[in-house]
């Protein structure tokens, strides 16, 4: 027995490792957006700077790993079985919860996660204990008072953190303008003094300061003399920054840079035990076990030590650090999640990731009327003031950025000021709340949600925010479910569930590789939104409506084929994956038509207005290669689906070398297409002809052949067969429409 606990114990420290990997890749976001939004500087630059303040905070990290221990349950009254369970089914809930929020690129909180895993499996074994003997409460077996102050903790900082971000980044836009090189020459030490002073106490006094490498005697002097030190570490500091700005260093990146290391020290302080707390304390628990046992077995055996505070060693924490590193500089999730982020509080126009819903949509108009009410009674001549802080033309963006780096050092100082403000008044604020609610603030003061954006930036946020509302149902459900069946499954149970996460990662890592490769096609569409030079837009626009019509062409020969393979073969499976794949492919054209027309926009207008009938004519084309296939594929799936008479040979013979012709023409369109050279354009299009001309020969011969028919056995094929030649004259048309259309938009 006791190799099997040894076994869970193992199984739980590899999967700390990859719930250091999916946790870090979920708060990466927290303090890498602003600096990799802003574009500061490189990304490994940044990278290095973060992984820094992760070491620092790793090695650092004090007393935190006692939530996983008697944060949340009672252990006194918990058995070794009891503890051993619970821990188990929290990591195997924690790891396939973040992954699922990491894969579809949302952030969400390991806190609350951890917090509410572990109530939701110590509750249902409380519950069980409680049933089996009545004297026992819920007082005497979980600590419901650390929940409920994560949830009240929710609401207080996703308010203020928003609020605050508003009004902060308001005033310093009025201060600075966009254009805040030409504003900055005296206010900016005293902003660089407030960011410096602020990061210090956050670094220093309550980082470093509260460490148990600081000797106690210096951290009493700290805690007694921090009005003294901060006054001091204000003059210096706003000294040091007017040198800096006089030497021409641009203090608000030093600022930026500084803060991301503040934050990623604190996070590596703060939420490791997210991570590793459960897994420490699982071995823990077996050492105590297996030392004071004494033949007592694992059901009987109370886990009263770990009452005790943990002493956790550094060699664990430094590997901690080193883990989540790697992680920070590898995942590729992280950088989704990253970009969620950044794309919600970006400057810039470009394709919402979220749609329109009633909420925002009602949000939105309630807004623009109360904007409207206070401009009737406020001042023209102030009016027109603010406004011209607000010139968005001046704004000094670096290449690439998605905001300056005016709002990332406000969304890094105000964070770390709260994040502060919080832990001295013992608030279990969630860095992921606080950070992406500041950034959210901060971005709508600085009017980056104009009226053709404000819906879709708003559905965003308030999905995200109800991601984390869903973060603590699904994670107290599922593990309370989980919990439940380890219990009364015992080992076997147990062990079942061992491999069924290691089998959901391994899929899950599998279908988030396919995914990335289908987003390496936005790459193009970034580089437009980011870029301020007109005709490099429209070079990108090119380039991209090349790619987006030769990719539509590859797709409809290929469902073309599947659809008569189909047909020939009798196989539903192959004719309803078509139809879901032209389901999708309807949903990405719609998006790749808005983000053409958003880049559209950015090009010179003479441009625009002499193009824009062919870059419609373009669209609607491959938008008719849906219609057209959707109309070939109806009549086509019903009659395998009902297991009709199958297609003569005779149909098959005559119409596999018209399907030669539509291949090699089709095939054609898209060459000329995607290189974008059109020397057999006409070729092509006389070749089109030719091919419709013979369609229409065997569709007449079709018809008479069907008028003589004396079998009706065969009167359903036979339509179904007529069709398939009618649309397929159809897609002949769409390809020579597609095909002039690509022409006169790519060489006008």
């Amino acid at each position: 027995m006791e190799t099997i606990y040894l076994a869970i114990v193992v199984f739980l420290l590899c999967l700390a490792v990859f719930d250091l990997f999916v946790g870090v890749s979920n708060d990466a976001v927290n303090f890498l957006n602003s600096a990799v939004g802003a574009k500061v500087a490189k990304f490994r630059t940044v990278l290095i700077v973060a992984s820094a303040g992760v070491a620092i905070g790793a090695v650092m990290s004090s007393g935190m790993m006692d939530v996983a221990r008697h944060g949340i349950m009672q252990p006194a009254n918990f058995s070794f079985y009891d503890v051993m369970t619970i821990f188990l089914a929290v990591m195997v809930t924690d790891v396939i919860v973040l992954d699922m929020f990491n894969t579809l690129g949302m952030p969400t909180s390991t806190t609350v996660s951890l917090v509410f895993e572990l109530l939701g499996g110590t509750f249902v074994l409380a519950a069980i204990k409680i049933a089996a003997d009545p004297t026992l409460g819920f007082a005497d077996l979980l600590n419901t008072d650390k929940a409920l102050s994560v949830i009240v903790a929710i609401f207080v900082s996703v308010a203020i953190a928003f609020f605050f971000g508003m009004i902060v980044q308001w005033l310093s836009r009025i201060v600075f303008t966009f254009n805040y090189k030409k504003h900055s020459r005296y206010s900016i030490a005293l902003f660089g003094g407030i960011a410096f002073t602020a990061l210090s106490y956050f670094i220093f006094l309550k980082g470093l300061g509260k460490s148990r490498f600081i000797a106690e005697d210096v951290r009493t002097w700290i805690d007694s003399n921090i009005s003294l030190l901060l006054l001091y570490t204000f003059i210096g500091s706003t000294i040091m920054m007017q040198v800096l700005h006089m030497l021409r260093v641009n203090v608000f990146k030093f600022i930026v840079l500084m803060g991301t290391f503040a934050l990623a020290m604190a996070f590596a302080g703060n939420d490791l035990v997210n991570f590793i707390g459960v897994p420490l304390a699982g071995m823990d628990s077996f050492r105590d076990y297996m030392a004071n046992s004494n033949g007592i077995g694992a059901r009987d055996f109370m886990m009263t030590s770990l009452m005790e505070s943990a002493q956790t060693p550094s060699i664990y924490l430094l590997a901690a650090g080193v883990v989540m590193i790697a992680a920070m500089a590898t995942s590729k999730k992280a950088r989704n999640v990253i970009k969620t982020s950044v794309d919600l509080s970006r400057q810039d126009e470009g394709d919402e990731m979220f749609g329109s819903s009633r909420a925002a949509r009602s949000i939105v108009r309630v807004t623009q009327d109360g904007n409207g009410w206070v401009m009737q009674y406020m001042p023209k001549s102030i009016s027109r003031w603010i406004d011209s802080r607000f010139n968005k033309q001046e704004a000094e963006l670096n290449d690439g950025a998605a905001f300056d780096v005016v709002r990332a050092a406000i969304n890094l100082v105000l964070a770390s000021m709260l994040i502060t403000i919080g832990t001295n008044y013992k608030l279990p604020l969630s860095t992921t709340y606080v950070t992406f609610m500041v950034a959210m603030g901060s971005s709508l003061a600085d009017r980056a949600w104009s009226r053709e954006s404000a819906v879709f930036r708003v559905t965003g946020v308030i999905s995200v925010i109800g991601g984390w509302f869903i973060t603590a149902a699904v994670a107290f459900g599922a593990c309370a479910l989980v919990c439940l069946i380890m219990f009364y499954g015992g080992i076997l149970a147990k062990i079942l569930f061992m491999v069924l996460v290691v089998a959901l990662l391994i899929k899950s890592n599998r279908k988030y590789a396919n995914k990335e490769k289908e987003g390496e096609k936005e790459d193009v569409f970034r580089l437009m939104m980011r870029t301020r030079d007109p005709e490099i837009v429209l070079d990108l626009l090119m380039k991209h409506v090349s790619r987006t019509q030769s990719f539509m062409t590859r797709f409809a020969i290929d469902e073309f084929n599947n659809i008569i393979d189909g047909l020939e073969n009798e196989r539903t499976r192959t004719l309803r994956k078509v139809s879901n794949e032209l389901s999708k492919e309807k949903d990405m054209l719609k998006k790749f038509r808005r983000q053409e027309l958003l880049a559209l926009k950015r090009v010179p207008t003479e441009i625009a207005i002499e193009r824009n009938t062919w870059f419609h004519l373009g669209i609607n084309s491959s938008e008719q290669y849906i219609y057209c296939l959707r109309r070939i594929l109806e009549p086509i799936k019903e009659h395998v689906d009902n297991n009709f008479n199958p297609i003569p040979q005779v149909y098959i013979n005559e119409f596999r070398p018209l399907r030669a012709t539509i291949n090699d023409l089709m095939q054609q369109t898209e060459t000329q297409i995607s290189t974008c050279r059109f020397e057999h354009y006409r070729d092509t299009l006389a070749l089109a002809d030719k091919c419709k001309d013979e369609l229409s020969i065997v569709r007449k011969r079709h018809i008479d052949r069907i008028t003589e028919m004396k079998d009706n056995n065969l009167l359903q094929v036979s339509l179904v067969y007529l069709n398939l030649l009618q649309e397929s004259q159809q897609l002949l048309s769409n390809m020579r429409h597609q095909l002039r259309a690509a022409k006169k938009f790519m060489e006008n």
